[in-house]
């Protein structure tokens, strides 16, 4: 099917954001000849989602979330394969495969997160333990302090932890951000910290790395994963390092992150040792 552009103005459509925690996150929704249709998650990432929270007014986009993250939809699937360049006023600017041209069902709307919806920011409370505006919390076991550790985030009255599929530096950051634990300086796989018990809550965890908190990131879903708690993720983040003044410590933090670049092997113990000597001085 040949990608087609909508060129006037009465042909863009009026968009809205469903289920989410306020008007500037949730399933995009958008009115065609009456009625109000879901999009489809086929090649759904930042750039489109820049388009609606720009649209919408809602500020920048945080994340660009598929697999109805917000919850299905009902009725019809109007848009599928969108394709923006990120930079277009309106979401009907963008490329797509045609009005109510899809293969895609409601587990597979589209959905957004813009910076619009977040707070403003506040001083955080002095515990690396936080309670996040999508309901859940997270804690850091088994590390050398409050900000180095396994993974483990509560749910439903239960903590469990986190898969170490798709694991990098982009979830640490969100980890280490939402925890007020700096920057991440680590993405640790394999329960580095050691295997956690109980269930395993997250799996396939995809983050932009500017997300404020976990609950904003793309997942599999609760509970839904194909991994053992030999698999458990954890961080290191800044936070575990020596106070030594916040400039020379991000200087320390490049330096760290430059030399496992080069030396490609960053999650061996040896280097490990050296960021929790650093921290233990």
């Amino acid at each position: 099917m040949k990608s087609k552009v909508d060129t006037q103005t009465r042909d863009w459509p009026e968009l809205r954001l469903v289920g989410g925690s306020g008007r500037c996150s949730g399933r995009v929704e958008v009115l065609h000849r009456g009625a109000w249709g879901t999009v489809c998650d086929d090649l759904w990432d930042l750039n489109e989602a820049e388009v609606v929270c720009r649209q919408l007014g809602c500020g920048r986009a945080v994340s660009a979330l598929g697999k109805a993250h917000f919850g299905p939809g009902s009725g019809d699937i109007f848009l599928d394969n969108l394709q923006c360049a990120g930079a277009e006023r309106y979401l009907g600017q963008c490329a797509h495969s045609g009005w109510s041209e899809h293969n895609c069902g409601h587990h597979e709307d589209a959905g957004v997160i813009c910076s619009g919806s977040l707070s403003s920011p506040r001083r955080s409370p002095p515990t690396c333990l936080r309670t996040t505006l999508l309901g859940f919390r997270l804690r850091l076991v088994g590390g050398s302090g409050q900000c180095s550790g396994r993974v483990e985030v509560l749910h439903r009255g239960a903590w469990g932890t986190v898969c170490d599929d798709l694991w990098d530096l982009n979830e640490a950051e969100v980890v280490c951000r939402q925890l007020g634990c700096g920057r991440a300086v680590s993405a640790l796989g394999k329960a580095h910290f050691g295997p956690g018990s109980g269930d395993i809550f997250l799996d396939n965890l995809q983050c932009a790395g500017a997300e404020h908190y976990l609950g904003q990131c793309a997942h599999s879903g609760w509970s839904e994963h194909n991994c053992g708690h030999h698999e458990d993720a954890g961080v290191i983040c800044s936070g575990s390092l020596p106070s030594l003044g916040l400039q020379f410590q991000m200087l320390w933090l490049k330096t760290l992150r430059n030399f496992a670049s080069q030396v490609e092997f960053f999650n061996q113990p040896s280097i490990h040792l050296l960021i929790l000597l650093s921290a233990n001085p």
